[in-house]
Parts: C-alpha cells; structure tokens; sequence
C-alpha cells in the first residue's frame, strides 16, 4: 500500500471517496466517485456508539457494517476491474474507513494509493491554493447596473478563448434577492464552491487577463475568498451601458421563471418590505397580478436595483475606467462588444 499527500487524478485509475454520501455532497477532491462504506445513517449510528458506549464497541459495530458494504461494492463496482488498476482511496482523515478499503483491495492483488489525512489534507490545500493564486492574475471586470447584458457578453468572451472567472455560475447564483437559479438545484455548499473555483483557477494561464462580472464579496449565501475580492477592488473596471428599455425587454428574456411563478417571485420580493415597506411591495404584488410584467421590471430596475448598485459605487469609491455601449442585447451587438473588449477597442 502507498501513501501520498497530493490527490493527482492523472495518476490513479479512479479515486475513490469512502466517506458517506452527505460528507461527498458537500465537497469531495475534483473528480472522485463515491463508493461510501458507511452510509449517513451508519456513520451516525456508529459515531454514537463511540461517544456514548465506547470506541471498542463501535468498532466492532462500524467493523461488521464496513464489511458488508465493501463486499457489495467487490461484487459491483469493482468486479470488472483489471490486474493493472490503481485507485486512490481517501475518506475524511485517512484512518478507519479508507485503510478497511484499501487493505481489501491490495489482498487482492492491485496496486492501492490512500491519500494521507483524507479529505481534511485536500481541504487544507484548497484553502492555502485559493490564498495564493487569485493574486497572480491580472482581472478586468464588467460593471453595470442590472440587465447590461455582463453575463451574455462574458459568455461570448470565453467563446472567443478569454479567459473568463464565471463566479454566478460557479456559485449557482445571479447575484441578486431575485438572482438564485429557479430549478431543483441548490447553492454548492461553501467548500464545494471553493473545491469548483480553485478548479478553474488552475486552469488559467497567469499571462493572460482574467474576466470577470463585479459581484460583491457575497454571491447568494457564498463567500468569496478574501484575496480574490482583494484583487477584484484593483481590477480594471468597465461600464457596460445599454437603454432602459432594453434592459427590461432582456431580464424578461433571461429570466421566464418570474413570470413563470408568480407566487415564488412574491415571497422573494417580501423580503424587501423592510426596506421600503409595506405598500410599496403590495403595488409590486398588484403588478404581478395584473400581469404587467413590463411595468414590474422596469419599476424594480428604477426604484430598488439601480438605487442599490449606485449607493454600492459610493461606498466602495468606484469608478468605471472605461466604458462599452449597446444599443441591444441582439447577438450581433454582444459579440461586437466581445470583440472589442478583447481587442482592446473601448469607449469613452
């Protein structure tokens, strides 16, 4: 059996992740499968044992429950393998759990890596990784108030191979008390967010610029990391400008589910009723009732977004080194804007 400290998926046939399946969700080493030996219930159940009886009971119980799972995983997962295969196996320290696997494993002729520490040394990684390379790029960061189209003219900048830091999409968010994604699928948690930007982070060449959307340091319930929003209050800041009008008729585009639920668009928006009271959102509910989505947009865009990104500007002292205008959000004018970012063409 061997030992390393760095979990290099190049390396390994497979890397497997013992831990339960709660403890994979929340964050798991780039590119690691699940083969769980406790599920969340057992790991519970032994882990009680341990506090409440004693740790020679609970290892008798978690030895007989490991056992079971490793013989079913034997008969499934690891049937087919051939005499050459060579996993890494980690679970959260790299003791009970991942050692029980791998000894089953090289008995039975294959070559086993655990990784030492577990999930915990990939984690400290993470964190000492994400200290250390946002600092070594240079960022430019589309500005604007909501609706400029930043999102769409970032898309089409990685189509044109620039380097682009999408952290909405990364982090499952749009920024916004309206800007969660409206399907089935949560916020990463934090680790996991972490684990997905530094991934995307090595994959970046530190010569060439790095683009990016302003965000605040928060995005929905995630943290950015401390040196990464460093560097975002030193980037070069552009201004996407584009019509009142304009904007409206896009964020109806981009974003059908608000018509699509008006119940749920409600309760997002009763969390502004602090802010500018009661009547206020019970005109916005009027809106929503009498369909006048146009009407509702504009008046959020006006009255809540444009206020909130201004007063955002004052505070943290921030200008727009330069700035790009669009007529519309067509395809034609998102790909000229793209264009131009890259070349270096700018406006005023």
């Amino acid at each position: 059996m061997k030992y390393t400290t760095t979990p290099n998926d190049s390396r390994y046939s497979e890397i497997i992740d013992v831990r339960s399946p709660w403890e994979f969700q929340e964050d798991h080493v780039p590119g690691a499968i699940n083969l769980p030996v406790l599920d969340d219930e057992e790991r519970s159940r032994v882990g009680t044992l341990y506090k409440q009886e004693s740790p020679f009971v609970a290892r008798k119980v978690g030895a007989a429950l490991i056992s079971r799972r490793i013989a079913r995983h034997l008969e499934n997962h690891f049937s087919a393998k051939d005499k050459d295969y060579h996993p890494l196996v980690y679970c959260w320290r790299g003791g009970t759990r991942s050692q029980s696997l791998a000894l089953v494993l090289e008995q039975i002729g294959w070559q086993v890596t655990v990784l030492t520490g577990g999930y915990k040394t990939y984690r400290t990684a993470v964190r000492q990784q994400l200290a250390i390379l946002p600092q070594q790029f240079e960022y430019k960061i589309l500005s604007g108030l909501t609706g400029v189209g930043k999102t769409a003219i970032l898309q089409q900048l990685a189509q044109l191979g620039e380097q682009v830091l999408d952290l909405e999409a990364i982090a499952h968010h749009r920024g916004s008390i309206l800007g969660h994604f409206w399907d089935e699928q949560p916020q990463p948690s934090q680790k996991r967010f972490e684990s997905l930007l530094l991934q995307q982070f090595q994959t970046f060449e530190p010569h060439k610029i790095v683009w990016l959307e302003a965000e605040s340091s928060k995005i929905g319930l995630l943290h950015l990391p401390p040196q990464l929003w460093e560097m975002m209050q030193k980037a070069t800041a552009v201004g996407i400008q584009l019509p009142l009008e304009m904007r409206v008729e896009g964020l109806l585009q981009q974003y059908p589910h608000l018509t699509a639920h008006p119940q749920l668009l409600k309760q997002q928006l009763s969390r502004l009723q602090y802010r500018y009271g009661k009547a206020k959102v019970e005109q916005w509910y009027d809106l929503i009732n009498s369909q006048q989505w146009r009407v509702l947009v504009r008046d959020l865009l006006v009255f809540h977004y444009d206020r909130a990104y201004t007063r955002s500007l004052q505070r943290r002292d921030r200008v727009w080194d330069y700035t790009l205008t669009l007529t519309n959000l067509s395809t034609a004018s998102v790909v000229a804007a793209a264009i131009s970012l890259r070349d270096g063409v700018t406006g005023s």
